[in-house]
């Protein structure tokens, strides 16, 4: 049975989503995504507050919260997970954890009733996918691909294409162009709510998912050796 009231954050890309979501009704009462680039950790709380707002409920009434886990921005995936842990901890609610992927794929498959596949464009020469079957169950779990392997695979699979790198795949193969559903570049908040609302927080954690290694990483050659007491 789905909580009655879930919150759902997404920041893995340039939108900045909030949604209400009531379980009970299957209905979304409130939602924002503006498109603000880069800032999350300074504009979430602000929408999280419009949101609430306009739904004319308050925090405390939230039961369960429902976050992107990617793949993604990797700055937007660590504020939105943290985001979203702080508030499970101070509401003691059950904090979720939902693929990016996933919640892209999943509700277009369930909807057009066929294999869908999730495609963002990673850029480097890269792809995240994802394929899900026509009852929403994932066959082919996320990976990062070259867009020609990617391309590959959905022709063999015979499977709609939604996502930012959909149009890349077609332009790949050009038989491939009937087969795009979407060009989006994250999932849609009211999305994520609703898989938020009745993924089992156990199997499905709020821990970031990357599929490719973080830019940024120590530069171990300048580490200064350590005396070893005598």
């Amino acid at each position: 049975m789905c909580p009655v009231l879930t919150l759902a954050l997404d920041c893995s890309a340039r939108l900045c989503s909030v949604a209400l979501y009531h379980g009970d009704t299957d209905r979304i009462v409130a939602s924002a995504s503006p498109d603000i680039g880069r800032g999350h950790a300074e504009q979430l709380p602000a929408i999280v507050e419009a949101v609430l707002a306009e739904a004319g409920m308050d925090l405390a009434q939230v039961r369960r919260i429902g976050v992107t886990i990617g793949p993604g921005s990797f700055a937007g995936i660590r504020v939105g997970v943290a985001f979203a842990r702080g508030l499970a901890l101070a509401l003691d609610a059950p904090c979720v954890g939902v693929g990016s992927l996933e919640a892209i794929a999943i509700p277009a498959a369930l909807q057009s009733a066929k294999t869908v596949m999730a495609v963002l464009d990673a850029k480097r020469d890269r792809v995240w996918t994802l394929l899900v079957d026509a009852n929403g169950d994932v066959v082919d779990a996320g990976a990062e691909l070259t867009p020609a392997a990617a391309a590959g695979l959905a022709q063999t699979r015979g499977c709609g294409l939604i996502g930012s790198g959909a149009a890349l795949l077609a332009g790949i193969d050009a038989s491939l162009s009937s087969q795009v559903i979407a060009d989006i570049a994250a999932p849609k908040i009211e999305d994520v709510a609703r898989l938020a609302a009745r993924l089992d927080p156990v199997g499905h954690p709020a821990e970031p998912r990357y599929l490719r290694d973080a830019d940024a990483k120590p530069q171990t050659g300048f580490a200064l050796a350590h005396e070893v007491a005598g």
